[in-house]
């Protein structure tokens, strides 16, 4: 596969046709022939994952996809490798209408609760003669620690890092990392509540910090 995508890199022509036969132009959507034929055969599923009937499984050979053991992707759902691959842990559960964009690893037991969007993409806007849509993208891989839950409606931009059984409050933008056993929830997101090793308890950030 290495070999491929470095022959594509230096034949431009022939990168734009097989990208033609993957997927039909200006469309995010592989072919069908492509979903049917070659993706069950480049991206593994754990034993008891579950991927269903209405979710739309934006996934091209040419960037890795993976769903872990007991792991779940629930109904209209959007999973899209197209820019930065995306690896779903052991025991997770995609919520109902999620969006999953690439680059993003979401680590074991991790919950994400309904219409979340976590999306490693962002578009360039410097050219003002330009339309946005017509710009560069760039990428900057999101991380979702194990154990942690995001709430329903959050939003997770690129490039963040959410630690270990971390809660992403329900509404929530996250644009920043998120430390390990915290709660966070805003527009943006900031701390509300940290775990306290020493009382054994969840404590408000400001207590905490005390």
């Amino acid at each position: 596969m290495n070999a491929l995508k470095a022959f594509l890199k230096e034949s431009p022509r022939v990168k734009s046709f097989v990208h033609y036969l993957l997927l039909p132009s200006g469309q995010a959507r592989p072919r069908r022939w492509v979903s049917w034929l070659i993706n069950p055969f480049v991206h593994p599923r754990g034993n008891g994952s579950r991927v269903c009937g209405t979710v739309r499984l934006d996934v091209l050979p040419f960037q890795p996809f993976s769903i872990g053991r007991d792991s779940t992707i629930e109904d209209y759902s959007v999973i899209n490798n197209g820019v930065g691959a995306v690896a779903i842990g052991d025991g997770v559960r995609v919520g109902i209408s999620n969006v999953i964009i690439g680059p993003v690893t979401i680590g074991n037991d991790v919950i994400t609760a309904q219409n979340v969007v976590i999306s490693g993409l962002n578009h360039s806007y410097q050219d003002i003669h330009r339309p946005i849509r017509r710009q560069p993208v760039s990428v900057a891989p999101i991380v979702v620690g194990e154990g942690s839950w995001i709430g329903a409606n959050a939003v997770v931009t690129a490039g963040v890092r959410i630690g270990r059984n971390a809660v992403v409050a329900a509404g929530s933008v996250v644009t920043k990392d998120v430390p390990p056993f915290c709660v966070v929830g805003g527009n943006p997101a900031r701390i509300i509540k940290r775990y306290c090793e020493a009382s054994g308890k969840w404590e408000r950030a400001t207590l905490a910090r005390t």
